[in-house]
């Protein structure tokens, strides 16, 4: 068997270097860059990976990641591609770059890809991203492609989805969402010309702050069959693009869903509750509690004679061992090993990262329409709409 995953690592900004940190080198956590040389580097927290070659289209920060990390540095991924002989390739830029990396070389030429969230910013996107690995994989049957959803590995998430799974809920009824722990000041935005542009980003708080929330969503409760959303463009911030939304989802199965975000609320709520008819689930601040029915209340409300009174329930904390491995380092360790084993045991695969990206298009272009959005959606509409934006927008110019 292989021993090592020779890795390559596109896009090195704040994201693409705390991957390397746990790649190679975690005795330089926290130091700044300008720090970093005058350090030794320590043994690979990752042992399944060779880093071989970093890649960013910033000359001084490539140069700087590859002398720090004693590997290659490139400033185009076709010339990485084209000198080193990769195994797999771990991708941290800008979103919009996302596709154009994938369909250039790394599926095509048999690369293993894990893409950091959003796999893009448009349906379309995503599926051309998702064609290019299925066609490359019917060369390559072991092909592994993920992203990086990491919050999937967070210990609260992961005993609410087992929850879930484990029917302990019942039918589920409604899910509602308050997440406004966002908090974003002017400064922030005005510290990039590209942020919070639609030519820079392609979106707001959904696209920026809220992917993993879309993602978590999605996991937990499924695709919804409709969405209607209100966003606010620009509400709170001098910005083009959304800092304040709420969606309201209908599922299939007849549960309903509420999703509450904005970068402009201080101090901002993280709070999700899922009813069923066997009670009601509450995380907020690390703490889960079940509101435990003692029978259906689907079936208590039909036939009980009580006018007023409710089920019985009892409140209920459940302990969430959050000593575990988690987080990013996992969710890259969990790819190599798919790699070097041949048996594909991904946190999140890259086609999962359609849905989430499905699901703020949604959201976005029922707010533009003003109407309720079916989906799975095509995404040809959401596509026109974004480029008419992205040609009217106003981005700086680094």
């Amino acid at each position: 068997m292989q021993k090592k995953v020779r890795l390559g690592v596109v896009g090195i900004g704040g994201m693409g270097n705390a991957h390397l940190r746990y790649i190679k080198g975690s005795a330089l956590a926290g130091q700044g860059e300008s720090q970093m040389l005058g350090h030794n580097i320590a043994a690979a927290d990752l042992p399944q990976a060779e880093l071989v070659a970093v890649c960013d289209i910033v000359k001084e920060r490539a140069d700087l990641a590859g002398k720090t990390y004693g590997c290659a540095a490139y400033y185009d991924h076709q010339e990485m591609l084209k000198n080193e002989d990769l195994d797999a390739c771990l991708i941290s830029t800008p979103h919009f770059e996302h596709v154009g990396i994938t369909l250039d070389s790394f599926f095509e030429k048999g690369v293993h890809v894990l893409c950091e969230k959003p796999i893009t910013v448009h349906v379309n996107g995503a599926k051309k991203m998702i064609a290019a690995y299925e066609a490359a994989k019917a060369k390559n049957p072991k092909l592994v492609f993920g992203v990086m959803f990491n919050e999937r590995t967070w210990p609260h998430y992961k005993k609410i989805r087992d929850i879930l799974q484990g029917g302990e809920l019942g039918k589920l009824t409604r899910a509602t969402w308050i997440n406004t722990a966002w908090f974003r000041s002017q400064a922030y935005y005005d510290s990039g010309g590209w942020r919070a542009t639609w030519e820079g980003e392609g979106g707001g708080i959904l696209t920026n702050q809220c992917p993993h929330n879309l993602d978590m969503y999605n996991w937990l409760f499924g695709l919804p069959e409709s969405v209607h959303g209100f966003a606010h463009i620009g509400k709170y911030h001098k910005i083009e693009v959304e800092d304040e939304v709420t969606a309201y989802m209908e599922h299939a199965n007849g549960m309903i869903g509420h999703f509450i975000v904005t970068t402009a609320e201080c101090p901002g709520t993280n709070r999700l509750e899922i009813a069923g008819e066997y009670g009601t689930l509450v995380y907020e601040k690390e703490k889960l509690i079940l509101y435990r029915n003692r029978s259906s209340m689907l079936d208590y409300l039909k036939n009980t004679t009580e006018r007023f009174a409710p089920v019985e329930n009892w409140e209920t904390h459940i302990p969430i061992n959050y000593d575990q491995p988690q987080n990013h380092k996992l969710v890259t360790e969990k790819f190599l090993n798919s790699i070097l084993s041949g048996k594909e045991d991904l946190i999140a695969h890259g086609t999962e990262g359609l849905n989430q990206v499905m699901l703020a298009n949604a959201i976005m272009l029922s707010s533009f329409e003003e109407r309720t959005v079916k989906l799975p959606m095509d995404g040809d509409a959401f596509e026109a709409k974004l480029q008419q934006l992205i040609a009217e927008s106003k981005a700086r110019k680094a």
